[in-house]
């Protein structure tokens, strides 16, 4: 599978980093300089990359471990998902949860894009749906002995 790339930014594409990766590590893209995000602030990052997803597939967009654990930098709405069709710039929208400022410069890695299959499901309006054993039993249901 072919994943087509424009690269507005001066940073090399994404890619693997290991044989068995997942996911590929994006950089911002901020020519006019960093970016603060205050704490509990948000904000749009973008990473001057446009990209061409087979139909069939998406872009998730997803925290980098290592900055949730240690800066408490994450992605809001992880994960983000780029459809197929989508032709605008890849832009992550990162999420400060520390009690301190975190600058993010020009090419730092801020995020991972993993690219997954998908298929649109047949919606059916129906009466009632099968009973299972779960039933409708939920959040922490399951977890308590």
């Amino acid at each position: 599978m072919q994943v087509k790339f424009i690269n507005r930014s001066h940073h090399p594409l994404p890619k693997y980093e290991t044989t068995q990766s997942a996911g590929m590590d994006l950089r911002a893209f901020l020519p006019d300089g960093p970016v603060v995000l205050k704490p509990l602030e948000r904000g749009l990052i973008k990473t001057g990359l446009f990209m061409e997803l087979p139909a069939g597939y998406e872009a998730q967009v997803r925290p980098r471990s290592g900055l949730a654990l240690k800066k408490g930098i994450t992605v809001l709405n992880s994960p983000g998902t780029i459809d197929a069709d989508y032709r605008g710039e890849v832009c992550v929208i990162l999420i400060n949860l520390s009690s301190e400022e975190f600058v993010i410069n020009d090419g730092e890695r801020i995020a991972q894009m993993v690219i997954a299959r998908h298929e649109q499901a047949e919606i059916v309006e129906v009466r009632e749906l099968t009973d299972t054993e779960r039933g409708t039993g939920g959040f922490g249901h399951t977890g308590k002995k």
